[in-house]
């Protein structure tokens, strides 16, 4: 905590430099900000009870100064201004500490820093790498089958490690197959003790069978993790045509006694 103490006394660290470059047409909200040097988003790393240092620029486009509100998301941060009035065209550098608590599990973590003013938000991604043993570990719960809606499951990241799922579906039934879809990347990234819900569509299942559905997850570096349920389809159709084989296979036997009888 003396890190975040010192930044946030620190208010003469907040740097004033005049915008040389071409600004552009002065509107309210004309304001932008973003880590210094220019980069996308903020990446910090370090152990589990470490305080970690970035800056944030905010450069004002407007003929007017603007008065913006600092804020951070996820992780622990603190600025050394909480607020900052930046003078017409004009930027600041206002530096900021992330505070990893001690207790944080190795592996990657997400977050944001946040600005705001003039009626407008703008959110820059922090993602933060905690150093220690990573774990990838991704299981798959929950696997109901219907008619209706498909292949109901949950995946959980059980892990340390953000995760970027892949799946398998397979399923079998009486006679086989009826279901067999390969390995294939979700539309989805789960972080560390995320969940998410979905459902795999199975428009055309059987009329008439009972099926084991087997589901396959798995994830880079992760081992991969299985489910299997269990379910059984009867609907008027495939129970029409059963019992229409029923009846043609009876009419047959019975053809046949009767024509064994009169050769006799």
């Amino acid at each position: 905590m003396r890190g975040v103490r010192a930044v946030r006394g620190a208010l003469g660290a907040v740097t004033l430099l005049g915008v040389l470059a071409a600004a552009p047409p002065s509107r309210a909200g004309s304001w932008t900000a973003a880590p210094a040097a220019g980069r996308p988003y903020v990446y910090l790393e370090g152990a589990a009870g470490s305080v970690l240092q970035d800056t944030l620029s905010v450069t004002n486009h407007a003929s007017e100064p603007v008065t913006v509100r600092l804020t951070g998301r996820g992780p622990a941060v603190a600025f050394a201004a909480p607020a900052v009035t930046v003078p017409a065209r004009t930027r600041a550098d206002v530096p900021f500490a992330v505070t990893v608590a001690a207790g944080t599990p190795p592996g990657d973590h997400q977050g944001a820093v946040r600005a705001e003013a003039a009626g407008r938000t703008t959110v820059v991604p922090l993602h933060l790498r905690v150093s220690g043993p990573r774990l990838a570990a991704l299981t798959v719960e929950g696997v109901t089958v219907d008619r209706s809606s498909g292949i109901r499951y949950t995946l959980v990241n059980r892990g340390n490690t953000v995760l970027a799922p892949r799946l398998a579906v397979h399923a079998d039934g009486v006679l086989g197959t009826v279901l067999d879809r390969p390995e294939r990347p979700l539309p989805l990234v789960l972080r560390p003790g995320e969940r998410a819900t979905r459902t795999e569509p199975w428009p055309d299942p059987p009329a008439l069978d009972s099926v084991t559905v087997r589901l396959t997850a798995g994830a880079p570096e992760a081992a991969p993790a299985t489910a299997r349920a269990d379910a059984s389809f009867a609907s008027p159709a495939g129970l029409g045509g059963a019992a229409a084989a029923l009846l043609a296979a009876a009419g047959t036997a019975t053809y046949a006694i009767r024509r064994s009888r009169r050769q006799r």
